[in-house]
């Protein structure tokens, strides 16, 4: 049991007498960190949820955007960690399954799949293990499912060596007349359990992943890990979109954290109504299960659909056709508790606001001063420095990992992984651009400013796709929250994300906290991946490539003296020092805004390419850009106030690499009114930068095979 003393206290005191076994087992759970949200409810406030585009924010299983007249898209990220680091296939396939089946719960159809991942270094054997086999959880379960994987990003670092980050973001479509919510509004309607049978998998698995893993959890936690079964949830998945079709359903909520207990009480508390179970109704995997094992169990692929009683026999037909278990397994009552009846005896009751809403706590905060020391390195050639960042595992292409991933099936992918965001085809003139991100040194360096960034580049990447942004969600990875150190930590990371997406009018709709993410003392970078929405007119779809011979380079956006922090101080001098690169908020959304105003008006395409820049700095992005077409240019950089490698390394934020046909150039300078270099043109096959030029076969042989060769 995770419940403190003052929680027994205090939950004692509402019920006036003591827990039974079972009520403190149902209580430990929704009490943990992971279900309640105790720590970081209190900060979480701080978030902008609401806007123009915007249907529902945080609370149900997932978020809804409108995108058109008649579709809403359902958005959530999730995250799957601590189970993937002990055992890493199927904590990576039953994150995806948890994802998909909330996205299923608001109604939607999944139509996209993403990833956020984060693993110990490559030259580690333990870490490449985890790696493997994570993707390969993750591809199995997307591919069998029949849900495309079509983006997502990665990082390797010591930090992550013992705890690997597997977060996952879904995406699904629904009419918005046929949008559902996770609640039980009708007394005398009944829960229908359907989906795969309950076992004794995933018993306390949020409380194991509320506590920080040890040497020992590879065993000791293995049980509270959760069996995946893509199969079972492809006729799940068939199945509750045929019920949601055929059958006005007044609820529904899929069984994660949780279990049972989680499911049920946050149905009616959503409601303000009772729920009344009888335990022997729900369909065991195992013999001589305990009621503590019954609610408790997080087996997975299961749903709970809030029906009424005449559509029974309907909804049950449906189960049968898919060849799915499903039971009546109680009803709505009126009143304000939940009670679990075994065979006619009482044996649990519980007010649903107890288990569904505990208390949060205010705990101590303490702020992490800034390390503003400078920081002094020796530079090597430029000529060697850029060939060897391009081939850093966190730089280089991941083509290992995307080409397990069928990101086709569904047909509606318009631009596949490897550009700065995914674009999906929504009707015959609405795409969305899709994307997920985070900079954990900037984060960990200035929590502000670096989870500040980590939004704005997630931001940057669906502009760069001619998307504007619409929507984000986020799983915010860090350590132990009970150290005030970290809780500051996550402070004020929230604080320069809030202000990000608040100015961008793109609200926070979606998310999770993962918090614990430590192995005896040594913790994770703080982590907040990012994921965006954004929608386009399909005509103004851009991408990275290089187009045309003749074409000029322009620069958007100032670069600014901020290397520390940086893929070159990392990959090159191995040191994690100094501050983030600032967040100028002004010239962030005046850059962004420019980049959609040139796309919307560009109707001659006039506008060719565009990449933002972000990890490696404007080298890597020129290079990325060469190996995408396979052709070359020529740039010349030049400052006053900066050295060569500060041009090219430094992360600095707000800026956009544009191309335009050459006999465009003056109007569209003409209509830029944000800092604009024009820094060269597309020339030849080679990238030549002042007088240090590469090849394309020098470029691209750093660029690919990387993780191919750790992985070989």
């Amino acid at each position: 049991m995770t419940l403190t003393d003052s929680e027994i206290e205090y939950i004692e005191g509402i019920l006036g007498r003591q827990m039974n076994e079972l009520e403190e087992g149902m209580l430990d759970v929704m009490f943990s960190e992971h279900c309640s949200y105790k720590s970081s409810r209190p900060i979480l406030g701080t978030f902008p949820t609401e806007g123009e585009n915007i249907i529902l924010g945080p609370g149900d299983d997932a978020g809804l955007v409108s995108v058109t007249d008649k579709y809403a898209l359902a958005v959530g990220m999730e995250s799957h960690n601590h189970p993937s680091a002990i055992e890493p296939y199927g904590g990576a396939g039953t994150g995806i399954g948890g994802i998909l089946r909330d996205i299923i719960s608001m109604g939607a159809m999944p139509i996209a799949l993403l990833d956020s991942l984060r693993f110990g270094p490559m030259e580690d054997e333990k870490s490449r293990y985890l790696f493997e086999h994570v993707v390969k959880g993750i591809s199995d379960y997307g591919n069998r499912v029949g849900v495309p994987t079509v983006a997502g990003e990665i990082e390797f670092d010591e930090s992550f060596r013992a705890n690997p980050l597997v977060n996952v973001m879904c995406v699904g479509i629904v009419e918005k007349d046929k949008i559902v919510r996770g609640q039980a509004p009708n007394i005398g309607d009944v829960f229908l359990l359907m989906g795969g049978a309950t076992g004794r998998d995933g018993i306390h698995g949020v409380t194991f992943a509320s506590e920080e893993l040890t040497s020992d959890s590879e065993t000791e936690d293995r049980p509270a890990v959760q069996v995946a079964d893509p199969f079972t949830k492809k006729r799940v998945l068939e199945a509750s979109l045929e019920i949601l079709e055929k059958i006005d359903v007044s609820g529904v909520k899929d069984l994660g954290g949780g279990g049972l207990t989680c499911c049920i009480s946050e149905l009616v508390n959503e409601s303000n109504n009772a729920a009344f179970v009888d335990l022997r109704s729900i369909p065991l995997r195992e013999t001589g299960m305990t009621p503590y094992e019954i609610m408790l169990s997080e087996s997975q692929e299961r749903m709970v659909f809030v029906i009424n009683p005449k559509d029974v026999k309907l909804a049950k037909e449906i189960c049968d056709k898919h060849e799915i278990i499903s039971s009546v397994i109680g009803d709505v009552k009126e009143g304000n508790n939940m009670i679990i009846s075994d065979e006619g005896v009482e044996i649990a009751n519980l007010p649903t606001i107890l288990l569904a809403d505990p208390p949060s706590l205010n705990r101590e905060l303490c702020e992490i001063p800034e390390d503003t020391s400078k920081v002094i390195v020796e530079h090597p050639p430029i000529k060697e420095s850029l060939l060897k960042v391009l081939s850093s595992p966190n730089i280089a292409s991941k083509e290992w990992i995307y080409k397990q991933y069928d990101h086709e099936v569904q047909v509606r992918t318009v631009v596949k992984p490897g550009d700065d965001a995914a674009v999906l085809r929504i009707d015959d003139t609405t795409a969305i651009a899709l994307t997920t991100d985070s900079n954990t040194i900037h984060t960990k360096l200035s929590p502000f400013d670096g989870a500040a960034g980590c939004v704005a580049e997630s931001i940057r990447n669906v502009i760069s796709m001619g998307a504007t942004p619409y929507a984000v969600v986020d799983c915010l990875n860090f350590g132990n929250p009970e150290t005030p150190e970290i809780l500051w930590q996550f402070k004020r990371a929230i604080e320069g994300m809030s202000l990000v997406a608040e100015k961008f009018q793109a609200p926070v709709i979606s998310g999770n906290v993962s918090f614990y993410n430590e192995t005896e003392g040594i913790k994770i970078n703080p982590t907040p991946a990012v994921g965006v929405i954004g929608v386009e007119n399909i005509e103004n779809i851009r991408t990275m490539d290089f187009k045309n011979e003749g074409d000029k380079i322009l620069l958007i956006g100032k670069t600014y003296d901020e290397l520390t922090g940086s893929e070159y101080h990392r990959c090159i001098h191995g040191i994690e020092k100094g501050t983030a690169p600032r967040i100028r908020i002004d010239n962030e959304l005046a850059n962004g805004k420019c980049i959609l105003k040139l796309v919307d008006e560009d109707k001659n395409k006039n506008i060719t390419a565009i990449h933002d820049v972000s990890a490696g700095g404007l080298a890597i992005a020129l290079s990325e850009m060469v190996i995408s077409s396979k052709l070359g240019c020529e740039i010349n950089l030049d400052s006053d106030e900066l050295d060569l490698n500060q041009l090219l390394y430094s992360e600095s934020h707000g800026r956009y690499i544009l191309t335009v046909k050459s006999d465009a150039l003056d109007d569209i300078l003409s209509k830029i009114d944000v800092d604009v270099d024009v820094i060269g043109e597309v020339k030849g096959n080679n990238l030549k930068i002042n007088d240090n030029e590469f090849s394309f076969e020098e470029l691209d042989d750093s660029y690919h095979g990387v993780i191919e060769k750790y992985m070989a």
